[in-house]
């Protein structure tokens, strides 16, 4: 199974009310860090990329989706992105999640999800209120992503809701985006709710 299909089955019997045993966390946990690309994988997606050296945060820094035919990865829920930077993000910020979730003191794991807070704090997508073309998608993923490993940062939160409020109805959407938004309320929790 490839990391995006554990990533995916995993989420969906999560969100389906589905328990793991510690066992199968640690499982996940174990695949999941296993399928960290390489420096050199990271340089190659960069490269066929505009910003080769990714000085702007908008791409991945740990996990890079696998060539697929040319395809993007959907996302959790539902959607098929146009960009690399909705697919690709959604791909690493949903398995560090995971991750964090399952694991939240393993150091490998501590490390990623801190240098994934500060690459996402210099993209636009992730704290700067874009909402042009996919990084308004991409803002949602975001924002289930700080409600895992970030729930205390109710600034941070309450950015990419209000990216959320002011652009949602600027043009139609794909059905998946209400969808995802809602999905992210559900996991805050009510003292964190912007």
């Amino acid at each position: 199974m490839t990391a995006y299909e554990l990533m995916t089955k995993t989420n969906h019997h999560l969100l389906n009310g589905g328990a793991l045993t510690d066992v199968q966390k640690a499982n996940i946990v174990r695949q999941l860090l296993a399928a960290r690309n390489t420096p050199e994988t990271t340089q190659r997606f960069y490269r066929g990329m505009r910003n080769p050296g990714n000085t702007d945060g908008m791409y991945p820094l740990f996990y890079i989706p696998p060539y697929n035919d040319g395809k993007k990865y959907q996302t959790v829920i539902a959607m098929s992105p146009k960009t690399h930077i909705l697919s690709a993000n959604s791909y690493e910020l949903e398995i560090l999640r995971l991750l964090h979730i399952f694991a939240p003191h393993d150091a490998d794991v501590c490390y990623m999800v801190g240098e994934t807070l500060k690459r996402l704090k210099i993209t636009c997508f992730g704290y700067k209120h874009c909402a042009v073309g996919e990084c308004f998608e991409t803002s949602i993923v975001v924002l289930r992503f700080l409600v895992a490993v970030a729930p205390t940062d109710t600034n941070w939160l309450k950015k990419q809701v209000s990216v959320f409020d002011k652009h949602y109805a600027d043009k139609r959407r794909h059905g998946g985006v209400l969808k995802y938004y809602r999905l992210c309320l559900s996991e805050m929790s009510y003292s964190d709710k912007p």
